[in-house]
Parts: C-alpha cells; sequence; structure tokens
C-alpha cells in the first residue's frame, strides 16, 4: 500500500509539473489581443505545412551524363571505355548502365547513369526524352574527319543549345574532340571556331524564320554580336580525348565535376 501510495504522490507532482506551465501558458495567451492571435495562428497554419512539404518537392540533382554527337565520332568507344576500360567497338544496344568509372573504384561514389544516345537524325526523340533528365552533356565531335561533318555537327549541337529543358535547368555541356591521337586530327581551338562560326549562321537562318515558327526555340546571345559558346546561359567548354588509346582524363573530370558523389 505504501508504494502505491508514493507512486501516487509521484503523479500527482508530476502532473502539477505539466499543468502549471500549461496554466501560465493559457493565461499569456489570454492577454494577447485577438487580432495579433489570430494573425499569429494564421501565420502558423501557412507556415507549418510548408516546411512539412518542402523536402517532397525538393528536386533532386541527377546522375545521368549523356554521351551524344553523330554517328562515327566515337561515342560507344568512350561509353566503354568509360564503364569497363575495354576497346569496343561498334553500335552499344542499350540506351545505357550505371557505372562507377574504374578510376574511381578505391572511392565511396555511387553509381551514376552513362547513356549512349544514337546520332542517327531519326533517333532524335530519344535525345530529347533523355535531355530533361541530363546532369551533363558530352557532345562527341569527330576530330579526324571533321571539316566534311562541321554542319551536321553543329547543327545537331545547336539543337542541344537550344533546348528549353537544357537551357532552363543550365545543364553543362562538353564538346570532347575525339581521336586527337592521330597526326591529322584538328585541334580543339580550331573545331571550336568552325563550331562558332556554324552555330552563327544557324542563328541568323533562324532569325530570318517567322516568330510563329520558333516559339519554343532559345535565342543563342546578340544576334548582331558573332556567336561565341560563352554568350550560353548554361556551360559549354572544349576538351580533347581519344577512346581508342584510353585517353579520357579530362572526360573523367567533367563527369566527376557534375554528378552527385
Amino acid at each position: 500500500m505504501e508504494g502505491m501510495e508514493q507512486w501516487k504522490v509521484m503523479i500527482e507532482n508530476g502532473a502539477d509539473q505539466i499543468l502549471q506551465p500549461l496554466a501560465q501558458f493559457i493565461q499569456y495567451v489570454r492577454q494577447i489581443p485577438p487580432t495579433e492571435l489570430y494573425a499569429g495562428i494564421a501565420v502558423l497554419a501557412i507556415t507549418v505545412p510548408f516546411l512539412l512539404l518542402f523536402p517532397l518537392f525538393k528536386r533532386k540533382k541527377s546522375n545521368t551524363i549523356l554521351l551524344s554527337g553523330l554517328s562515327g565520332s566515337g561515342k560507344t568507344v568512350l561509353f566503354h571505355q568509360l564503364r569497363d576500360g575495354s576497346f569496343h567497338q561498334g553500335h552499344e544496344e542499350f540506351p545505357g548502365c550505371k557505372i562507377i568509372l574504374p578510376c574511381w573504384q578505391q572511392e565511396k561514389i555511387k553509381p551514376f547513369h552513362l547513356v549512349d544516345v544514337p546520332g542517327h537524325s531519326r533517333l532524335l526523340p530519344k535525345l530529347e526524352e533523355y535531355l530533361p533528365q541530363a546532369a551533363g552533356i558530352i557532345f562527341v565531335v569527330d576530330a579526324l574527319e571533321f571539316l566534311p561533318k562541321c554542319r551536321a555537327a553543329s547543327e545537331y549541337l545547336y539543337g542541344i543549345l537550344t533546348n528549353a529543358s537544357v537551357v532552363k535547368k543550365k545543364i553543362p555541356v562538353l564538346i570532347l574532340c575525339n581521336k586527337t591521337d592521330k597526326v591529322t586530327a584538328h585541334t580543339k581551338d580550331f573545331i571550336r571556331k568552325q563550331m562558332e562560326k556554324e552555330i552563327d549562321k544557324l542563328r541568323q537562318s533562324r532569325n530570318a524564320i517567322s516568330e510563329a515558327d520558333i516559339v519554343s526555340e532559345v535565342t543563342l546571345g546578340d544576334p548582331e554580336v558573332a556567336f561565341s559558346f560563352c554568350v550560353c546561359q548554361n556551360r559549354v567548354t572544349v576538351a580533347e580525348a581519344s577512346g581508342l588509346t584510353g585517353d579520357v582524363l579530362q572526360v573523367e573530370e567533367f563527369i566527376r565535376e557534375h554528378v552527385k558523389p
């Protein structure tokens, strides 16, 4: 019985400790003018749900890197070189896979999604499907056979740079000059300048089309000023590589910079 009495006393003391601050709070609230009280309740009613729901609407950073460019530029060779260091040539049958770069195997890094997008014009819708998901875009250019394909490659790149998703999300683009191990390959500076000239021509021709036909297209810089990649709203850089010799360091650095660790 004594034990029961002690428990009863402890419960009553605990209740007093809880009820006393509550009574003081109620007394304080009653002293607040009704208008201020209602305003405070309204603020809480708006703020609390927002704070609870905010994490649900927070955009998750993408872990997808796209390999794009014309057919024959060496995308698939680069894909296999990045995936497992192999020198496979030919067309990739699968749209992509989750990989960890060989040089990262000893690091605690989550896999990222590497997608080799086919370069055929009839498969462009596939590229447009993946663009909104991209954390970065690697646009591969054949530095060996560049001049005959300069116009087509520039048109392809122009479509990427003016894509609404790419511009809105400021998705970084790496123009990768592949096959630079060959003696007759063009330098990255030459390729950059030539592509800037071609895109400038494309931009001028687009400006001549009525606005009704280009409502979904973004204008690149000031039409009155010669085009350069630095005027793009997203970051555009140029690098060199050779998939066949395994020289992909600059590609790995680009991926490391733009995928979530």
